[in-house]
């Protein structure tokens, strides 16, 4: 792919506090800016130089951002896969509508995690797809109690639910609308943490020393973003798996993998194993 030089338009789908992080960081690298946002005062769209104001699948709206791009991103995961696809017919576009669509659903998430596993070297933590009522009834009491969540658009607590056992599970799912979901099996957690790799065209991959995570009420509280947080063995061992990830599946931008660190049986720190949240 041909260098995106300085002074060329980025356009970035999605207006919030995200997409205006990402302007301005264009912005002082020497690009200019295009916001796709239906909101008109959105974060992003407020200081960038070109806002659209329009849907994330508007036709109309589509065509001007890529007319004045030379390359095009989206801030978050939620918006219509297909609307990047369609971007893509004339633009380059990163991450391609396939990752992004991956992310917009945890089913899809998860079997990709999976079947990354022999390449990463770390397993997805234990799960279940809920979307139907024989699968309901099929679910393994070793996964239980777990964490129910929704498929879709689920974050920062929302549509989710603890369950202790089957009666609880099959509540909380009628509760959830028997929307598709995952049981996630609740695990004896000692730190929450997360990798930011960055991906080129070329394959050629960087990431940041990994992060350790607080969570309060399902919430990120904390987060610690410095060298020695994590013993350096899993951090290396987190590292290597986020980057063999994003190879796996062809990633072409920023990505963000979060990791269950459990303490070992032994009680040797040394011990402690890594699961793919």
């Amino acid at each position: 792919m041909k260098a995106i030089l300085p002074g060329a338009t980025l356009g970035v789908m999605g207006g919030g506090q995200l997409g205006r992080m990402f302007v301005h960081a264009a912005q002082r690298l020497g690009y200019f800016t295009a916001v796709l946002d239906p909101d008109t005062d959105s974060p992003a769209g407020c200081v960038s130089h070109h806002h659209i104001q329009a849907h994330y699948d508007d036709a109309e709206g589509l065509a001007k951002l890529a007319t004045v791009s030379a390359a095009i991103t989206t801030e978050f995961e939620n918006v219509p896969a297909a609307a990047l696809q369609q971007l893509a017919a004339t633009r380059p576009v990163a991450p391609s509508a396939d990752n992004v669509s991956i992310a917009q659903n945890r089913i899809d998430e998860k079997s990709h995690f999976s079947a990354c596993a022999a390449a990463s070297g770390v397993p997805c933590a234990p799960y279940a797809v809920l979307e139907t009522q024989a699968q309901l009834a099929a679910v393994s009491a070793d996964l239980l109690p777990g964490i129910l969540k929704t498929a879709r658009m689920g974050y920062d607590g929302k549509g989710q639910a603890r369950v202790k056992n089957a009666a609880e599970l099959a509540s909380a799912w009628n509760s959830l609308g028997n929307v598709p979901c995952v049981l996630e099996k609740m695990l004896p957690l000692k730190a929450e943490l997360s990798v930011i790799v960055a991906r080129g065209w070329n394959g050629e991959i960087v990431s940041f020393a990994p992060q350790r995570n607080v969570h309060v009420d399902g919430i990120l509280a904390v987060t610690h973003a410095y060298e020695g947080c994590l013993p350096t063995a899993l951090s290396a061992r987190a590292r290597a798996a986020t980057e063999a990830i994003a190879a796996q599946i062809g990633y072409v931008g920023v990505l963000c993998v979060e990791f269950f660190m459990l303490a070992s049986a032994t009680g040797n720190a040394a011990d402690d194993t890594l699961v793919v949240n």
